[in-house]
């Protein structure tokens, strides 16, 4: 039959799609960027797309087409709600998979898991000496006039920070006097402890090896308190190590 269809000039179109969101029997479509009249009976010829198309694509024309078809439409719609449903639940579903467990407590006790069981045997560094110049090593236990502290170069450390970071021995220890502590267990003030090793004894400079959670900024403050209250004028420097043993 001779009837009123719309006509879309692909050399107009700039494919912005506003043709098919207007189309409520759902006859055009985009492909490969182009709007696209998709079957003849389901134009209606009541032209709701026209007025959307900033290009003036889209006219009307007299042709042979097939007749409308409401129930074809009908049908047409419902799957294509139905499609766009299970689309969105799948979607749904999958961002529920991958959100995050939202931790309250303190950061440096949430949990991580780190694969290092990917790295082969050749991959694997050699075994090296350890490079701790005393015992003990914890700030708590070493005194304050130990020999050890005179002409040392000081490492501050916390106590995670040689687990987490791989060649603290080699980097960080050889050739330094090392004291450890971990301000959010031992839950006292490092301060006054450190202020009197500096001051009482010929420390050359001191280095602060911290981890980067939130709590191992006390062992810092110490550090640097430390120093100040001793009166001296030291060389010292402050190394942060991220929770996967990288420096930051």
């Amino acid at each position: 039959m001779i009837r009123r269809i719309i006509h879309i000039d692909e050399s107009k179109c700039n494919g912005c799609g506003a043709c098919a969101n207007a189309c409520h029997e759902g006859a055009i479509g985009m492909v490969n960027g182009k709007a696209k009249l998709l079957r003849d009976d389901y134009c209606d010829g009541l032209g709701d797309c026209l007025p959307t198309c900033p290009t003036g694509a889209i006219t009307f024309v007299e042709r042979e087409a097939l007749e409308y078809d409401r129930e074809a439409v009908e049908k047409n719609m419902k799957a294509k709600a139905e499609k766009n449903m299970k689309a969105k639940a799948e979607k749904n579903m999958k961002a529920k998979a991958e959100k995050k467990e939202v931790f309250h407590g303190c950061p440096s006790s949430r949990m991580h898991t780190f694969n290092r069981m990917s790295e082969s045997i050749e991959q694997m560094p050699a075994v090296n000496k350890s490079q701790l110049g005393q015992w003990p090593c914890q700030i708590k236990l070493v005194p304050i006039n130990a020999p050890y502290f005179n002409n040392a170069e000081l490492l501050i450390a916390a106590d995670c920070t040689a687990y987490a970071y791989a060649n603290m021995h080699n980097e960080f220890m050889r050739g330094k006097i090392t004291v450890i502590g971990c301000p959010k267990l031992d839950d006292i003030d490092y301060s006054e402890k450190l202020t009197e090793i500096i001051r009482q004894n010929d420390i050359k400079s001191v280095t602060i090896v911290r981890m980067e959670v939130p709590c191992c900024g006390g062992l810092e403050h110490a550090a640097k308190e430390a120093i100040k209250k001793s009166g001296k004028f030291l060389p010292w420097q402050v190394v942060t190590i991220s929770i996967d043993g990288k420096k930051l």
